[in-house]
């Protein structure tokens, strides 16, 4: 029988980006710069990313700070829808808002996204075969983010909606043998000065 480990996977959303998304802002460089340094003394032995420019540039930030982690470029790791609800799983006061957002998003988002999404359950998540455990960082999307953390909780599939992550912030799951996979940080920001959190979240959830 094949002995099997821990998995720590670390997520983050990519830093701040600009107005149409094609690089990082400023702010976002040194957000991205802060959680590489925050990671220093953590056991990471890859960077995963998404292909989209904002991803891979963060990425890259927070790799400077990690001397001889590679960084892993992924497609599941990228930017799309990973499940459309049926109506009747959302709230009937809401589900037409919701549908009619997430039909506005681009074709290949919302068609390609739930194979990703399988994919990214598949590829990044679970227990690892030796007796070491393995620290990875996955470099990716507010969406991805979202429905990572709803798989670990076991939560049903449309529960990624409503689950959103400040830029550079830090989540952790464990998934360890023979138990429920644990959520060990959400969106932590303590890395962060106070001007730098809270990007990417709507201005009515700024706190």
């Amino acid at each position: 029988m094949t002995a099997t480990a821990a998995r720590y996977l670390y997520l983050t959303r990519h830093g701040q980006a600009s107005a149409d998304e094609s690089t990082l802002t400023d702010d976002g460089r040194r957000q991205a710069t802060m959680l590489g340094e925050r990671l220093r003394g953590a056991p990471i032995t890859a960077i995963h990313h998404g292909p989209l420019a904002r991803a891979e540039q963060t990425a890259r930030l927070v790799g400077e700070q990690l001397a001889g982690v590679p960084l892993l470029r992924s497609e599941p790791a990228g930017d799309y829808i990973p499940y459309i609800p049926r109506r009747e799983e959302l709230p009937a006061e809401t589900a037409d808002e919701t549908l009619a957002r997430l039909a506005g998003f681009p074709a290949a988002e919302r068609e390609q996204g739930p194979g990703l999404a399988r994919e990214a359950l598949e590829r990044f998540t679970g227990t690892v075969e030796g007796d070491e455990p393995r620290h990875e960082l996955l470099v990716t999307h507010n969406f991805l983010v979202g429905w990572l953390v709803r798989a670990a909780l076991d939560a049903p599939a449309h529960r990624w909606l409503g689950l959103n992550h400040t830029n550079a912030g830090l989540t952790v799951i464990r998934y360890a043998p023979g138990r429920p996979p644990a959520l060990l940080l959400y969106n932590d920001t303590g890395h962060l000065p106070v001007e730098l959190r809270w990007t990417g979240f709507p201005p009515e959830l700024h706190v």
